[in-house]
Order: C-alpha cells, then structure tokens, then sequence
C-alpha cells in the first residue's frame, strides 16, 4: 500500500474512535444514585443517562443486577420501590 493510502486509512480510524469516545461522553448528563432493599440486603449504585429517568433506570438494572438470581427475581427487583435516590446533573 502507498503511504498516503496508509495515513488515510489511519485517519479514518482515528476519527471513526474519536467520534464514538465524544459521543459516548455527552450522552452521560444526569448521574443517579439508587438504593434498594431486595432480600434483605440494601444495595445503592450509580447510574448515568442522558435525562434523570435513564439514569434512575440504569441504576436501578444495576443493583438489582447483583442482588438477584433468576429472571423471577430480577423483575421482582426492578418493580421494586427505591429506598433512596438522589440525581445531579453532571
């Protein structure tokens, strides 16, 4: 390959990475924390999003996530009320 083909083919790369990197970043504007009691243990997590309900959510996914076992149990989890939230803007 030529040179000029081989600088082209990085700089494709390097701009394809950076625009997933930034993207990724912005999308991230309300961070949540979230606390749950499921079987007797409370687990709080954070969760990022860009509005304060995706963020709630994927806080929420993620403590239920390491708190159950079984599909019967995470959809218990996920229904379940949160002890404690609080939300920032980032």
């Amino acid at each position: 390959m030529k040179p000029l083909t081989i600088a082209l083919i990085l700089l494709g790369i390097a701009a394809f990475i950076g625009g997933v990197v930034w993207t990724t970043l912005q999308a991230a504007e309300v961070e949540c924390e979230v606390c749950l009691v499921f079987g007797g243990t409370e687990v709080c997590r954070l969760g990022r999003g860009p509005s304060e309900e995706d963020a709630r959510t994927a806080a929420q996914q993620s403590a239920c996530g390491g708190n159950t076992s079984g599909m019967a149990e995470s959809i218990a989890c996920l229904n379940r009320a949160s002890s404690r939230e609080t939300c920032s803007a980032r």
